[in-house]
């Protein structure tokens, strides 16, 4: 028996090897650096501690999570394998004794964080130990075309250069290809060996349904699994915090889970999910890395994740046991305003900034498509899937039907010629339905053919059809916070009747809850204040705002006085008596949204 099948028994118990496991095994193994892209739960920790084992000497490893390098270190110590970490939760005494048996060489895999693997302390410490090896695990977060771009693994380069005959193995569960060679560049490998298993999780059901009433379809669907392990995430703390106790209310055992929370409550709460005493975490994505229960058979998403990566990897927390899983988001359009305005407050450059929109249109494509949602998965991150259904999504359990809808691909293709291609999809529906907005008539858009040419179908329908035309190719969205419908190449050929144009038939309540496109307890908040100031100055409510003003308001989320300018119905006048209220009160909004300060 060789070296590296004498370890898979001696320490992990194992006869066999998951699939690429040997292959990537054997090429660090032989020396080279190695880029890992595997599913969860398709067994990347093994790639880098059986190699570790075999080489003798110390194995680095960079992990972002306290809580993963704890129930790593666990496991590697049940299987009588010396491995420790050195982290923020070690007081002074402690990390001085793990240093000690570092540099005596009774340590195998020492566990870091980003953080300390640059400082140079640290270096100076692995340089007097054996080091034979270095894993960069949740590798993704080096590059900012990913998905939880953390600046400080850009930093991680200096292993490569400190230790240039030390092979790297960088490992990740999500990446697209602009990501994969991000990771190569920025970590400095030398022609690494590239392996990409394959992201489909084939026990895995997905689906996606409308907001509405949602607590109402969530308790329902809990209610029939309630002996069954759940996650499910939220936004914000508070929206955490206010499911778990209103889950607890009707009779479950929810717990919360936040970075708001003390390390100790945290610490209690998974341990109490991981042990059965709970069977749901209410939870927001400070639980997306590291949860390595295996028997969750649901993940369910309250809110719009901010990009397909996240809800990939947060998904992935389901059956990983292999048995059937369920992965269910509530959806509504208007749960994207909170990641635009998260985007605009967040992100530095313009390139960054650009990146995130694309991902987070992509997800609202995901959420939108009439098509396969697993299809439409994995073609996200380059890999082909065949065939057109997969029996295992909402799309594919009720596949829709097509119909030849070139006549509404002409009538929207019309829309925006006709109104100069400088508007987006709701002011275009907005047009085809005819609605009498003010706007419609300030730009004289009431007086075009085009107006009230589609009363045949609904504004929540029309935006459909946009959505998917744009998803396939017919026609052009800009892209960007206000992103401005344009036609191209294959708009033209429709009109010249050269292109089929088949769409799917609109469905009595729509993919997804789309006539709410805004925030509506944003909305609800802005009225309230509407009023405080209309009876302070003695006015009627509208004479302050309209209800369209506070609408887009809540949709498009204004930062400055100059974005407020942009909302129907805001003045110069009216920006400087009223802006900076109503533009303090969705920031306050906003905050709370995103951290979950009541």
């Amino acid at each position: 028996m060789d070296a590296k099948h004498s370890v898979l028994e001696r320490y992990f118990g194992y006869t066999s090897f998951l699939p690429h496991q040997e292959a990537i095994i054997d090429a660090v193994l032989a020396g080279k650096d190695v880029l890992a892209v595997m599913a969860t739960g398709g067994g990347k920790s093994l790639c880098y501690q059986l190699p570790g084992l075999v080489f003798g000497g110390l194995t680095v490893v960079v992990s972002p999570l306290i809580a993963l390098m704890k129930d790593q270190v666990d496991g590697l110590r049940a299987n009588g394998i010396a491995a420790a970490t050195i982290n923020s939760s070690l007081g002074y005494g402690e990390q001085k004794i793990v240093e000690r048996v570092i540099l005596e060489g009774r340590i195998r895999i020492l566990y870091v964080s980003p953080e300390r693997a640059v400082q140079p302390s640290f270096l100076s410490l692995v340089a007097k130990a054996n080091i034979r090896l270095i894993a960069i695990d949740e590798a993704h977060c080096i590059s900012m075309w990913g998905h939880n771009f953390r600046p400080e693994y850009r930093r991680l380069r200096v292993l490569k250069e400190r230790f240039p005959a030390v092979p790297v193995i960088a490992l990740t569960a999500t990446a697209i290809p602009a990501v994969r060679d991000d990771i190569a560049a920025e970590l400095a490998l030398k022609n690494p060996a590239r392996f990409v298993g394959s992201f489909n999780r084939t026990n895995l059901t997905y689906r996606v349904v409308p907001k509405t009433r949602y607590f109402q379809k969530l308790a329902a669907y809990v209610s029939e699994h309630r002996n069954d392990a759940g996650i499910i995430y939220c936004f914000s703390q508070k929206a955490a915090e206010d499911l778990a106790a209103k889950l607890r209310g009707r009779g479950f055992s929810a717990l919360p889970y936040h970075a708001g929370l003390s390390d100790a409550v945290r610490a209690e709460n998974q341990e109490a999910f991981s042990r059965g005493d709970a069977t749901i975490i209410c939870a927001t994505v400070a639980f997306g890395m590291g949860i390595d229960k295996p028997d969750v058979r649901y993940v369910i998403h309250t809110d719009l994740p901010k990009d397909l990566e996240s809800y990939y990897q947060e998904t992935g927390r389901a059956g990983r046991d292999g048995d059937a899983a369920d992965c269910i988001l509530f959806y509504s359009r208007g749960d994207y305003g909170t990641i635009r305005y998260i985007i605009e407050k967040d992100c530095t450059g313009a390139v960054q900034k650009d990146v995130a929109y694309r991902k987070a249109g992509a997800m609202l494509d995901y959420c939108e498509t009439a098509g396969c949602r697993r299809k439409f998965l994995l073609t996200y991150f380059g890999e082909d899937y065949p065939g057109e259904r997969c029996g295992g999504c909402d799309r594919c359990e009720a596949p829709v039907t097509l119909f030849d809808g070139a006549s509404v691909a002409r009538a929207i293709n019309a829309c925006i010629g006709q109104s100069g291609e400088r508007f987006g999809a709701s002011y275009i529906a907005d047009i085809l339905i005819g609605a009498n907005t003010s706007r419609i008539r300030e730009n004289g858009h009431d007086r075009i053919p085009a107006y009230g040419s589609g009363r045949g179908y609904t504004r929540s329908q029309w935006l459909l059809f946009i959505q998917e035309l744009v998803q396939k190719g017919f026609i052009t969205s800009t892209g960007g916070r206000y992103p401005v419908l344009v036609q191209n190449d294959r708009s033209r050929a429709v009109d010249a009747g050269e292109l089929p144009v088949p769409l799917a038939e609109p469905r009595p309540e729509g993919v997804v809850a789309m006539e709410a496109d805004y925030d509506e307890a944003l909305f609800a908040k802005l009225r309230r204040l509407r009023k405080i100031v209309a009876d302070l100055e003695h006015v009627p409510p509208f004479v302050v705002f309209h209800d369209q003003s506070l609408r887009e308001m809540a949709r498009d989320r204004p930062r400055t006085g100059a974005e407020l300018l942009r909302i129907h119905g805001v003045s110069e006048g009216k920006l400087q008596r009223y802006g900076r209220r109503f533009l303090d009160a969705i920031d306050k909004h906003c905050t709370e949204e995103r951290t979950g300060r009541p």
